[in-house]
């Protein structure tokens, strides 16, 4: 008994040490906020800003169309997510639980693009949305983003484990197709919907590098790259506070979605190992 005690405090005592370790950074990035770019800058460092002021706030919400970025970086998001979810979900449905030839090579193939880095897609897509003028727009950023192998791969993970006699049923009871599907399927994949909605708001959120090659008009910026173009360089180097208070900014929204949809991340790393 004394021996599992031990054994449990020590486990405690790890968990506690690390999870301070992965907060460190996050806690230099808010208190970075509330520092003026002298303190910033100076050695020792202040660990907790003696005079904190809301300055590089000001700046960055006066001297840049901040809140536009904000409201491009949720358009961005929101409609990506709404999208591969109705994409995602169709696909998913037709190759579990639709019988038709060349399903499995379908499959395959999903799971083979999951293995394509996707800075490798960055030229092909570039000209493809060159050619259909949609460079320096919110649609140019977000539709590349749609046709994600992974969403089809975790929804189809999951729909495959419901009942087959369920469908059977609505048959019998005289269900189209059409029916079956919003009727039967979509109630019983909230779960795994929910999810992905997760996981897609937050990668079309962070897709940072395609956004920058994307987008060059101001007015156009999401928030991660407006943030990163109002870091202010002067004759000092990066005014580290504005940095710091940009990075607050853009990653507030996120870490509450996170922190609110948490328990949906953890079922999210189950569903992927469902047995197809």
């Amino acid at each position: 008994m004394h021996t599992n005690r031990a054994l449990l405090t020590v486990q405690r005592a790890i968990l506690y040490l690390c999870s301070l370790f992965f907060l460190w950074p996050f806690y230099w990035m808010v208190i970075g906020s509330f520092k003026n770019l002298q303190v910033s800058l100076q050695i020792p460092p202040e660990w907790f800003p003696l005079h904190p002021t809301f300055d590089n706030f000001r700046i960055l919400l006066t001297d840049f169309p901040t809140l536009r970025w904000l409201g491009n970086s949720l358009f961005i998001s929101t409609v990506c997510t709404v999208m591969v979810l109705t994409v995602s979900l169709l696909a998913a449905y037709s190759i579990a639980k639709l019988r038709f030839k060349g399903a499995s090579i379908v499959f395959g193939t999903m799971v083979a693009a999951m293995t394509i880095p996707h800075t490798v897609l960055f030229i092909p897509l570039f000209k493809l949305m060159n050619q259909l003028s949609l460079t320096n727009t919110l649609w140019g950023a977000l539709l590349p983003l749609v046709g994600w192998p992974f969403g089809v791969f975790l929804l189809k993970q999951f729909i495959q484990t419901l009942p087959g006699e369920l469908m059977e049923a609505g048959r019998i009871d005289g269900c189209g197709e059409f029916q079956l599907f919003t009727s039967i399927i979509v109630p019983l994949a909230k779960p795994g919907l929910g999810v992905l909605a997760i996981f897609t708001f937050v990668n079309s959120w962070n897709d940072y590098v395609w956004q920058l090659i994307i987008l060059t008009k101001r007015s156009q910026y999401t928030l991660p790259v407006g943030v990163k173009i109002a870091q202010q360089v002067t004759e000092f180097g990066i005014n580290y506070g504005v940095a710091m208070a940009g990075a607050v900014f853009a990653t507030g929204p996120i870490l509450i979605i996170f922190l609110y949809f948490q328990k949906y991340f953890t079922k999210g790393i189950t569903l992927g190992a469902l047995k197809g």
